[in-house]
């Protein structure tokens, strides 16, 4: 059965089909939603529900708080359902909506890891020193280029992994982003040196490849899975003496670092964010400026040298965030 392929069993069967397929037809892959859903059908199934409908009594104990289970992983149980249930509700059927006030999701209670200029170029240093594979001769050239495009370009794991060689404009510096969020698409200009580090790599790795091959293609077909990155990753970090907790360093946290290290030098350079703001939101592919936003924050916060200069010309643009609010 395919990764995004679920069946559902209980009365609700087709409810959950429609949704699903609503929620992918605006642009969601919605992978953990199904699954969420998914673990819903199943337990009406087994309290034997035969009626097209949503109780109170089945939400609020669906819903209920498991022993040992974060608030951030019920939160999630509560969205969904949430969302399930307006949907219901829109199209005639009764179902109770969970109060929206017992939803305290946010996209921002994750502190990222914003690595100094220092680390990056041990990271680097690292990659550029990482033993060749027998097992996957190619291996080593991966990690050179490919954690310096996460960071040079700050692109999504996913993304950087889904590019195809006719994605990358090695002669032009630029990527075609196809598998971006929402299923939305962006060109990505890149600077010379690192279009130059492209040109390279290609000139061995993609010799004798079509263009439909990925750019970073796995020894055993098709591309490297995030989580194979994600442990190499983390023998980079040991080698670039960076200490690794059970919360990062992450792969992610590269795109948060260019992010940031972009606006520091903005802000040093006096440039007007108000203009420049859009377009970083922009090359990052964000919906909205909120995100972008956030990183306006943390760049004030960790870099007090500059935090009275940001603050003075650009808190309105700074969003009103608490880092300790329940993700």
């Amino acid at each position: 059965m395919p990764q995004d392929k679920v069946l559902f069993n209980s009365s609700l069967s087709n409810l959950f089909e429609g949704y699903v397929n609503e929620q992918r037809a605006v642009g969601y892959k919605y992978i953990k939603g199904a699954s969420l859903l998914k673990r819903l059908d199943i337990y009406l199934e087994q309290n034997h529900l035969v009626e097209k409908r949503l109780t109170k009594d089945m939400v609020l104990s669906w819903t209920k708080k498991k022993p040992n289970e974060t608030d951030s992983t019920r939160n999630g149980r509560i969205s969904i359902v949430r969302g399930f249930a307006k949907y219901m509700v829109r199209l005639g059927y009764e179902a109770y909506i969970h109060p929206g006030a017992a939803v305290t999701i946010t996209r921002y209670s994750y502190i990222p890891y914003i690595f100094t200029e220092e680390e990056i170029r041990n990271i680097f240093i690292a990659c550029d020193n990482f033993p060749v594979s027998d097992v996957s001769p190619n291996r080593n050239r991966v990690l050179q280029l490919l954690i310096r495009m996460l960071y040079g370009c700050g692109l999504r794991i996913s993304e950087a992994l889904s590019l195809k060689l006719d994605d990358v404009d090695l002669e032009n510096g630029i990527l075609f982003v196809r598998e971006a969020k929402l299923g939305k698409e962006r060109l990505l200009p890149m600077a010379e040196t690192l279009t130059e580090q492209c040109r390279q790599y290609s000139n061995v790795v993609h010799k004798y490849e079509t263009s439909n091959s990925y750019f970073f293609p796995s020894p055993y077909g098709g591309h490297y899975k995030d989580s194979t990155v994600y442990k190499l990753f983390r023998v980079l970090l040991w080698k670039a003496g960076i200490t690794h907790s059970g919360k990062g360093p992450r792969l992610h946290d590269l795109r948060h670092s260019f992010s940031v290290h972009c606006l520091k030098k903005w802000v040093l350079k006096g440039e007007d964010l108000t203009n420049l703001l859009p377009y970083l939101s922009t090359y990052l592919g964000h919906v909205d400026l909120r995100g972008t936003q956030h990183y306006l924050r943390l760049t004030a916060d960790l870099y007090p040298m500059i935090i009275a200069n940001v603050e003075k010309h650009f808190s309105p643009l700074i969003p009103e965030v608490d880092f300790n609010e329940a993700d």
